[in-house]
């Protein structure tokens, strides 16, 4: 396993320096390290001592880049070397106000470090001069070895301090298949809603790390049970309880939570999220016929709705969200295909869903085997097949209009606005019903003038 360039560089530049020997790796590094496991390359370094004159040191070493970003705060300076970024920390202990993220920092020893910092797992310091491995906590080791998250201190100050931690927690518990310790577990459920206090950014960083995860599902019950899930996404707690029938298996929420585990393993987070998110609106749109049966009408729409809701709240870039409603909102389009669809049919299919055509399929696919396992998938394999088929005919963008916004006005002598799209759309509907050819200019000239005729747009 190669270590991270810049560690070495450092090792080098401080040998022979009154910093030999007191230079510490710290935190996941260290852990990872220590357990076999693929080393991140996120390099922390603490000492104690003043971090921003260490940076100071390596940069007139020339062993930087670039002079320190410095934070005379926190003790803390990043630096960069040879495109590797470093962290350097001066030990510290903080104190926080009640409803306040920004601590109080004084200067401390090493083992005042760690007891700050979050579980005991993340405070093994490792000497970077003699490779000897620090446990100032005493249980760092252990916890390892039994696989158990526990706090350094007593848990609900650890989590008092920074409420972030307590997702945190889960999702190490995730990510290492580790246990979280009662006393700790209890401090999360007892004070969840003390994340209010987080920014919206951090939870949504968070979030994506345990909806990442190759147990994401698991992630997702520990934060339901927590009590924390509630305090960002609230909306799909609704879903649990909320029975279906029609070939369903499971309540809304155990069958999305099936649906997500049904999704191949290297799947994205657009797709993690559509599928989590594909029906958040069922609650609210469940009705029950005379004979029992359970209908969810238009749920598709307001489960996209939610969705951007929740990703607008949580700081998603626009047009990531927008994609994620997009294959929410579609997803029944797939979900009621049959085989008496005609071309058109699935061309118009094509069309609406465009490049995210390939992750609808596989929505559609976790959607079916998370309703009940046992159901077929030849209706789903017969629409791949016509989609196969269809793009081996298409030329380049089947589904665009023959004619251009210019090209139109100039036909019809009508000035831009939304009559353009009007005709646009009316335009990709000929083609997809076969009445004119894709990029057949002039029988779309024939066709706009038999439809809309030569009157000027008032």
């Amino acid at each position: 396993m190669a270590e991270n360039p810049a560690i070495d560089k450092i090792r080098r530049a401080t040998k022979g320096t009154p910093y030999e020997g007191l230079l510490f790796l710290v935190g996941g590094i260290v852990r990872d390290k220590v357990m076999g496991r693929l080393v991140s390359d996120d390099v922390d370094i603490v000492l104690e001592g003043d971090a921003l004159k260490l940076a100071d040191f390596l940069h007139d070493m020339g062993a930087t880049d670039h002079r320190p970003v410095v934070y005379p705060r926190f003790g803390t300076a990043m630096i960069a070397m040879d495109t590797h970024t470093v962290e350097l920390v001066s030990a510290r202990r903080e104190s926080y106000k009640p409803a306040s993220r920004k601590p109080q920092v004084k200067l401390a020893k090493l083992r005042d470090d760690v007891l700050r910092r979050d579980f005991t797992i993340n405070t093994l310091m490792e000497n970077l001069h003699t490779g000897e491995v620090l446990d100032l906590t005493g249980r760092g080791m252990a916890d390892i070895e039994v696989k158990i998250i526990r706090t350094p201190t007593e848990p609900q100050t650890t989590f008092y301090d920074d409420p972030l931690r307590m997702l945190r927690a889960v999702r190490f518990a995730v990510r290492l298949q580790f246990e979280i310790e009662k006393e700790t577990w209890d401090a999360i459920v007892r004070d969840a809603e003390r994340l209010q206090i987080i920014s919206h950014e951090r939870i949504r960083d968070e979030f994506i790390k345990v909806m990442m995860s190759e147990h994401a599902t698991q992630g997702l019950r520990m934060l339901a049970d927590a009590g924390l899930l509630g305090q960002f996404a609230p909306e799909l707690l609704q879903m649990s309880g909320v029975t279906q029938s029609g070939g369903h298996i499971y309540d809304v929420w155990e069958h999305t939570l099936h649906a997500l585990d049904a999704l191949p393993p290297d799947a994205d987070l657009v797709l993690r999220l559509a599928t989590l998110l594909h029906d958040v609106g069922k609650p609210s749109t469940k009705s029950v016929a005379a004979e029992g049966e359970s209908h969810f009408y238009g749920h598709e729409r307001l489960s996209a709705e939610t969705a951007s809701r929740i990703l607008r709240r949580l700081k998603f870039p626009a047009a990531f969200s927008a994609r994620v409603a997009r294959l929410t909102a579609m997803h029944m389009r797939v979900g009621e295909y049959n085989t008496k669809w005609g071309d058109p049919a699935v061309k118009r299919l094509m069309r609406d869903a465009g490049e995210d055509m390939g992750d609808l399929m596989l929505l559609a696919e976790a959607d079916r085997i998370g309703a009940n396992p046992k159901a077929s998938l030849d209706g789903l394999r017969d629409l791949e097949q016509r989609i196969d088929e269809a793009q081996l005919g298409l030329p380049p963008s089947p589904f665009d209009s023959p004619l251009d916004g210019r090209e139109i006005m100039d036909l019809l002598g009508i000035t831009e606005g939304a009559k353009i799209g009007e005709i646009k759309e009316y335009l990709m509907d000929e083609i997809l019903d076969g009445r004119i050819a894709p990029q057949d200019k002039q029988s779309a000239r024939s066709a706009v003038l038999r439809a809309f005729g030569k009157a000027k747009n008032p």
